[in-house]
């Protein structure tokens, strides 16, 4: 577990430095994993990450290049550092490297490619355990022997390297032998060196033999170790043991030396006589290859070499050498023996020629095309000697007179291994020259020299000169939508002056996101075909590009437009804007205005798009215009007889056969302030008693109203706004409650008449017009004195305030008579004269098109307020009417300065009915002009005397009823010719008659 976490947490040791040459290195632990991250080229050493690309020429199995971006990773072989060549014979505490090289080519500039060299240091893991000899030891020791004295164990082995490799050892030994023997270990040229110490004194008559445990552990965590039987053999004494004459020997043997060669001699010495003074010499713990390359005499201690001596695969040979005398109980000793192998110029020079980045080989032979730049790289040449010094400096050149040169490829290069570029001298011309058999020759400098040759074809290929060409360059065709899948589209056809396969061509879309699997192009043929049905509405023009390309090295293509317009046909339903309508209208629209507007679309086209609308069912009253879609009415609204319409409107298109769709249309009427006021409570004719004696605040009366229109135009504010000089009354705005403003004094008493107007909040507001008579006085001793000077009242112009004037009654009884014959004589001339008149200007406009009552619209969309003519007619009938609405400002000013009037009724000749409702005993004098004549009544605006005339205006007022003025603002109702007060009257029972006197 713990070794694992160590490989989690440093599983790679990335280090980038420069070597001595200048070189890369990198460092990673063996055994990595597959697609283990060992370093990044470019991001390391600055170079590009786009538009290169990197290629691994040398480092593989174990290796890998990522071709962007330059990452070297482990492959699925592992780098074992004990099976790597060049590490297996290395000197303990030596690095282990792996190299690599990566070419890398610029794509963009087409530029020759740049080589890169490097190194990995492959770090040694504990992978391996330490191994004896053999799995049973055997040591003889003298029964002799003093206490103190040490002999050496054989040596355990490990492949590991470092800390990881041998670091100690352990001896465990049974009781009987656990007081006689020990151990200690030594270091020995960074080694350790295990040796058996004799603790006791051994007798061989006792016991022969003593079997101990000997046990190897390396230095690796976590840590490895192995054991051996460890087999000490008691035997008779010997007393000097054999001495070299030097503790460590050295020596050089040239490489090839042939077998039986001496290198070597040792030479010990022995005080003993006899066997045990004679010494055999052995090679001790000798470890391959030097068993196999290496023999000692055994009597002379002469070495000699025995197998074949190979400088370049092991240059060093290190071990140890044993003396042992041949007494009974032997004695030995050793030394240590360094023995190098110097070089001889046995190694010819190797040339090697490999592709770099895009240039591949094959069997020897290299492409490149005739269009080239100078200077192109079509060879990686590699040249090395295993020799050293001058036997492996090599001088490579390019033989014969080919276009071709070498040119180094790194600078890291040592005098044993160079590399070169090899590359184009001149343009080459594929008509005059097609290939060269380019030989390559490498000398060494040894003494005699000698060298090596090496070559490669470079066929030059033909360049692919001429695009294909489509003519025309624009392909338009109409294609039906709705189509079936595979229907054939169309043919585009391109040609090529090329020749073999750079004329044979292949076609291809060129399609974006929005055409994508829409259209398919035999590649052979040129023939487009729709994958799927096309669809006009969604789209009804495509336009793709369309590539042939032919099959030239490197490829040429040739470009053309296509561009599909798809026809419509009928294949949707119109379509309404929203799935149903809903208008709101004022009131009082003449007929054909516009009361709404909707929007029908037909996504097709033509004849498939001309949408008619209809009105379903058609009542009549609402017209449908096609084209804009506006709905014109066929009737003049009147919200208080109806609020709103329902229909539904039908669209059908021009198509083969038509397509329909619905869609319900709601007309709501808004109310508009066309009715005026109507007071129904006090009538004019009456009049209210108040004590002089009444305290302020005191009630008086209260002026009721009503309004039919809705809303604001319905609100009533009601205000004094005549008759009230001394301000001795006040009303309420909105309650119509008249109460005492202040005390009365002697001089208030009698009769007083208040003008109040009542106002709805329409816009144009609409007024009625109200008179409230009160007579002051402790009581009414003379009823039919008040009633005369009220009925009096109804006759004086409303600008003259009547306000308690003592002398008022008495002038108004002795002048009502007059008044009276005056006012009814005046009426009958003039309704005759007026009735004479307008009979004769209804011929002349009947003759001329004009009818009375109707009015032309000038703006359809802002149409003028028509009469409503209905309304009289249901009055004759009984029915419950609503007052008469007014003509607008501009009418009403028009028709009182031509004195005209409106008709009302179906055959031209309409009664304006005014109601008149007395009080008992009150004068009803309108009632004398009353008459059933089909001649109209009619009802004009009250005038204000002129200057010239000296009698004053008399007014046939209604007695129960309220004067209902005309509309515009408080001070003025129509031209400024006419009086401030004119007056309609509000309920349709009786006519009414205004006389001028």
């Amino acid at each position: 577990m713990e070794l694992h976490l160590q490989l989690v947490l440093f599983w790679v040791l990335v280090l980038h430095c420069g070597s001595a040459q200048g070189s890369i290195l990198y460092r990673v632990q063996e055994e990595q994993p597959p697609n283990t991250l060992i370093g990044s080229l470019a991001a390391d050493q600055g170079l590009p990450d786009s538009g290169h690309l990197y290629k691994l020429e040398v480092g593989a199995p174990y290796l890998r290049v990522d071709g962007k971006t330059g990452d070297i990773f482990t492959t699925e072989i592992p780098i074992d550092r004990e099976t790597l060549r060049d590490c297996r014979t290395l000197v303990k505490g030596k690095p282990c490297y792996l190299e690599f090289e990566v070419s890398v080519t610029d794509l963009i500039q087409n530029q020759s490619p740049r080589l890169i060299e490097g190194r990995i240091e492959v770090q040694d893991i504990n992978d391996n355990t330490p191994q004896f000899p053999s799995s049973v030891l055997t040591i003889s020791v003298p029964e002799n022997t003093i206490m103190g004295a040490l002999f050496s164990i054989p040596l355990a082995t490990d492949r590991d390297s470092d800390r990881n490799g041998v670091a100690d050892y352990a001896l465990t030994a049974g009781p009987d032998a656990a007081t006689l023997f020990g151990l200690q270990v030594a270091d020995d040229r960074g080694g350790k060196l295990p040796q058996l110490i004799v603790l006791g004194n051994l007798d061989r008559e006792l016991k022969d033999s003593y079997d101990l445990t000997i046990k190897a552990m390396d230095g690796g965590n976590p840590q490895r170790y192995s054991s051996a039987l460890l087999r000490v053999v008691v035997t008779d004494a010997n007393d000097n043991s054999p001495k070299f004459e030097r503790s460590t020997y050295e020596a050089e043997v040239s490489e090839n030396s042939p077998a039986g060669h001496s290198v070597l001699q040792v030479k010990a010495n022995d005080s003993d006589m006899g066997p045990n003074g004679e010494i055999e010499y052995t090679l001790h713990q000798a470890v391959d290859p030097v068993p196999h390359l290496l023999r000692i005499d055994r009597s002379t201690g002469i070495i000699y070499v025995k197998g074949p001596l190979d400088r370049e695969e092991i240059s060093s040979l290190s071990f140890y050498v044993v003396a042992r005398d041949k007494g009974p109980q032997p004695k030995s000793s050793k030394t240590f023996v360094t023995i190098e192998v110097t070089d001889q110029n046995d190694n010819d020079p190797v040339v090697e020629i490999r592709g770099i980045g895009l240039v591949t080989h094959s069997e020897g032979v290299a492409n490149i095309s005739e269009d080239m730049p100078v200077g192109t790289a079509v060879a990686l040449v590699q040249v090395s000697d295993k020799d050293e010094g001058e036997n492996a400096m090599v001088t490579c050149v390019v033989a014969g007179d080919v276009p071709f040169q070498l040119r180094p490829a790194s600078d890291s290069s040592s005098d044993s291994k160079r590399k070169y570029f090899l590359q184009t001298t001149t343009p080459l011309d594929y008509e005059r020259i097609r290939d060269y058999q380019v030989y390559i020759v490498a000398v060494d400098s040894g003494n005699p020299a000698l060298s090596s040759t090496n070559s490669l074809k470079v066929q030059v290929t033909d360049v692919n000169d001429n695009s294909p060409i489509f003519s025309p360059t624009l392909f338009e065709v109409d294609f039906a939508e709705e189509n079936q899948l595979g229907e054939k589209v169309l043919d585009v056809i391109a040609s090529d002056a090329d020749s073999g396969t750079n004329a044979e061509l292949i076609y291809n879309i060129v399609a974006d996101s929005s055409i994508k699997g829409l259209f398919e192009i035999d590649p052979n043929t040129g023939e487009v075909r729709a994958r799927s049905p096309l669809d006009r509405e969604h789209k009804e023009r495509y336009e793709f590009r369309v590539t042939a390309a032919d099959k030239g090295s490197p490829v040429h293509k040739g470009t053309a437009t296509v561009v599909i317009k798809v026809l419509d046909r009928n294949d949707n339903d119109p379509k309404f804007m929203l799935s149903g309508y809903s208008f709101s209208v004022l009131e009082n629209m003449p007929p054909l205005s516009p009361v709404g507007m909707v929007t029908v679309l037909d996504v097709d086209k033509g004849e498939n798009a001309q949408v008619q609308l209809a009105v379903e069912p058609d009542g009549g009253k609402f017209v449908v215009q096609n084209g804009t879609g506006t709905i014109l009415s066929s009737i003049s609204f009147d919200r208080e007889k109806e609020s709103s319409y329902t229909f539904r409107l039908k669209a059908v298109d021009g198509g083969d056969p038509p397509r329909s769709s619905y869609v319900g249309v709601t007309i709501n009427v808004l109310d508009e302030n066309d009715n005026n006021p109507v007071v129904t409570k006090p009538s004019n004719s009456s009049f209210r008693l108040l004590s002089p004696l009444a305290s302020p605040d005191s009630h008086v009366e209260v002026v009721e109203a009503e309004d039919l229109d809705s809303g604001p135009n319905a609100e009533l504010v009601f205000s004094i706004s005549g008759g009230n000089p001394y301000q001795l009354f006040r009303i309420s705005p909105s309650s119509g409650e008249i109460t005492l403003a202040k005390e009365m004094t002697r001089k208030h008493g009698g009769l007083h008449r208040l003008v109040v107007r009542v106002s709805d909040r329409g816009k144009p507001a609409r007024h009625a017009t109200a008179l409230v008579h009160i007579y002051v006085n402790d009581t009414i001793s003379n009823v039919s004195l008040v009633e005369a000077l009220v009925g009096h009242s109804l006759y004086t112009p409303l600008e003259r305030d009547i306000a308690g004037d003592p002398d008022y009654g008495f002038a108004a009884q002795r002048s009502n008579i007059l008044f009276g014959s005056l006012a009814g004589v005046a009426g009958v001339v003039m309704l005759i004269l007026v009735v004479v008149f307008i009979r004769h200007r209804i011929q002349r406009e009947t003759k001329s098109g004009y009818q009375a009552g109707k009015k032309e619209t000038k703006d359809l969309y802002a149409p003028k307020q028509a009469p409503k003519n209905a309304k009289s007619k249901r009055g004759r009938k009984g029915k419950p009417q609503k007052s008469p609405k007014p003509l607008g400002e501009d009418e009403e000013v028009s028709l009182q300065k031509s004195l005209k009037f409106n008709l009302d009724g179906v055959n031209d000749s309409p009664r304006i009915h005014l109601p008149l409702t007395y009080s008992p005993g009150s004068p009803d004098i309108g009632r004398h002009y009353r008459s059933n004549s089909p001649l109209p009544s009619i009802q004009l605006q009250a005038q204000s005397p002129s200057a010239s005339q000296k009698h004053q205006a008399v007014q046939d007022l209604p007695a129960a009823n309220t004067f209902v003025g005309t509309g515009g603002d408080d001070n003025s109702t129509g031209s400024d010719q006419y009086s401030d007060y004119s007056y309609k009257t509000s309920q349709l029972k009786y006519s009414n008659k205004q006389v001028l006197t």
